[in-house]
């Protein structure tokens, strides 16, 4: 029997988790989360369970209300770096979940390497 796209994501994600787990102890965790009108992402630190700072495409702030394309993301991925340096924090691991590391995501990558976070 095939293995559903969903059933793909769930292993992916796990996959991808937990290698960046076992790699990165100690730093902040950058997780992305997209959907079909949206993307998001949050500065997460483990050891204490908080999140230091999110960014969405949801902000009325960022002018990208709703949308969901290339350049939404990049706008999304500076604002995470900066929000990054308010919080203190200059590095943290990449976790791009059950997504490839291809178009948006790639995008909100560059994007907070380029507005000064080291992923």
């Amino acid at each position: 029997m095939a293995n559903s796209k969903r059933t793909l994501f769930l292993k992916r994600r796990l996959r991808v988790r937990n290698k960046l787990r076992k790699v990165n102890s100690g730093k902040m965790r950058l997780s992305v989360h997209r959907s079909n009108k949206n993307i998001s992402v949050q500065l997460i630190d483990d050891v204490n369970g908080v999140t230091l700072a999110s960014a969405s495409s949801l902000e009325k702030d960022l002018g990208i209300m709703g949308k969901n394309n290339v350049e939404a993301a990049a706008k999304v991925g500076a604002a995470i770096a900066e929000r990054a340096k308010k919080a203190g924090v200059e590095e943290a691991y990449f976790d791009r979940g059950g997504f490839l590391f291809h178009g948006k995501v790639k995008a909100l990558a560059d994007a907070a390497r380029e507005g000064g976070l080291k992923i």
